[in-house]
């Protein structure tokens, strides 16, 4: 089965420097209906203006994964840790037993334009750890690439959940199928551009919840190449 949850139905808020969309329930938008899948918790889809972010704040016992998909997201975290993250690359961020960050665009006038992912970890009290690994387009191209796994399979950064996520960049035509293991559960997000999931047409931040679907097959069905994550969780 296949539960398509369409852009315009997620949870919005404008607060002038942070445009955000919510497809779970975060903060001040609560739906029972959609309030996390399995261990995915939080896919929040922000816009952040120049010169603009998130100051210090902490968190604990959760995986934290940044997809940025236009400008650079500078991170800063209680261990140490300084980067930018630019698109094609993944950042992982386990809190675990508490970390303090922060995450800004200070561009003067490039806007910033990520997601944040949050799954469940697999045990409590972790030591908390960063990784961040830059995956070009070709491997992605017509192809499920793996970037974040709990072994770390493939050059993915690792995560400590029983759940994979996958990225695909597809052309008019281009077809990519994955074969769910029994038991499994998916999530499909359209980052861009416009597919067809099993026969189901899906837009730029459309999702999809898939239970007992033994394969899945994505379709690049529009003329802007289409850009999008897929979740095999437990």
């Amino acid at each position: 089965m296949i539960q398509v949850r369409k852009a315009a139905e997620r949870g919005h808020f404008d607060h002038g420097w942070l445009n955000t969309y919510h497809s779970f329930s975060f903060a001040d938008y609560y739906d029972p209906r959609f309030s996390g899948f399995r261990s995915l918790l939080v896919i929040n889809e922000d816009r952040v203006n120049p010169g603009h972010g998130f100051p210090t704040h902490a968190h604990n016992n959760m995986e934290i994964i940044s997809y940025v998909l236009a400008g650079g997201l500078e991170h800063k975290d209680s261990m140490g840790n300084t980067s930018v993250i630019r698109p094609g690359e993944v950042q992982r961020m386990s809190a675990g037993t508490g970390v303090r960050h922060s995450e800004f665009n200070h561009a003067k006038e490039e806007g910033l334009h990520f997601l944040q992912i949050w799954l469940l970890p697999n045990a409590r009290g972790l030591s908390p750890s960063y990784e961040q690994t830059f995956f070009p387009a070709a491997e992605k191209q017509g192809r499920l690439r793996l970037v974040a796994a709990p072994d770390g399979a493939e050059g993915a950064v690792t995560i400590h959940q029983d759940a994979k996520l996958y990225s695909t960049l597809l052309e008019q035509g281009q077809t990519v199928s994955h074969q769910f293991a029994p038991d499994r559960y998916g999530y499909v997000q359209v980052v861009r551009g416009s597919i067809t999931l099993n026969g189901q047409q899906l837009q730029t931040s459309d999702g999809a919840f898939i239970t007992a679907e033994g394969q899945v097959t994505l379709t690049g069905d529009g003329e802007q190449q289409a850009e999008v994550l897929l979740f095999d969780l437990a």
